[in-house]
């Protein structure tokens, strides 16, 4: 299938590693133009060095996203350098933990207000785009009961709610919002890395809780991600993907 991908131009914000790093490689083998951010340069121009080797434009650059004002201006820099935006996605989080105030007020910061601001920022490109799309970052710990009362469940519900309001509000406009829900994801790193490590227990409980016995990789997100942001589906909007080897038992309706 021709996901209609080439040539397009995608703005991935906090996409230097894990998921985002994937889907940039994604977006890229499809012959889409990609620009990321992230707070480690090292990472960015790494990643960068990797989407060019695919043929593509590709542009980064080293941005903390907990910085709204340098956030902004890079996703205005981000459309200038490619030419505009046709997709848009904030893969960003602070992750989960301990609830604490410290937590609460990170976790909004990156998982649904770096969302929101890059989405106002992206807005005046995408509406110029014939295929203008947003994918929002959730996660399946928004959608049920997850290690207790987390900051990250509760702004991860927040961008379902928010992406789901948006979607209604831009589809006279064209432009599609969708959210994609991973469940437990293993990245080479990340924190299920570390938790297999560190609480071993944990780990084997979690994937003895997934019906094909196994966690998820990042590629498996991205390639979701690439054909939810792709015109190749120009129908769906206001939908939440969930992609989880069936953790989540409630039905889906």
């Amino acid at each position: 299938m021709d996901l209609g991908l080439k040539g397009l131009k995608a703005i991935l914000a906090g996409a230097s590693k894990g998921i985002g790093r994937a889907t940039a490689e994604a977006l890229a083998a499809e012959g889409c133009n990609v620009a990321v951010c992230a707070r480690g340069a090292e990472g960015v121009d790494a990643t960068v060095a990797s989407l060019k080797a695919k043929g593509v434009k590709a542009f980064g650059e080293s941005v903390d996203m907990a910085d709204g004002d340098a956030y902004k201006a890079w996703v205005a820099r981000a459309a200038e350098a490619l030419g505009g935006c046709d997709i848009f996605i904030s893969f960003a989080s602070a992750g989960g933990g301990p609830a604490s105030e410290k937590a609460w007020k990170a976790v909004f910061e990156l998982d649904l207000l770096a969302t929101y601001r890059g989405v106002e920022a992206a807005l005046p490109y995408l509406e110029k785009s014939k295929a203008g799309s947003i994918i929002a970052v959730s996660s399946t710990a928004a959608l049920e009961e997850f290690l207790g009362p987390q900051s990250y469940n509760a702004m991860k519900a927040a961008v379902i709610n928010y992406a789901s309001a948006l979607s209604q509000q831009l589809a006279p406009k064209q432009i599609r919002v969708n959210t994609v829900s991973p469940g437990p994801i293993f990245i080479k790193g990340g924190s299920w890395d570390m938790i297999k490590t560190h609480m071993t227990p944990l780990y084997d409980q979690t994937v003895k809780a997934v019906p094909m016995g196994r966690l998820g990789n990042g590629e498996e997100v991205a390639n979701a991600i690439a054909f939810m942001a792709s015109p190749a589906c120009p129908f769906m909007t206001g939908t939440n993907l969930v992609i989880d080897g069936g953790v989540t038992k409630r039905v889906q309706y």
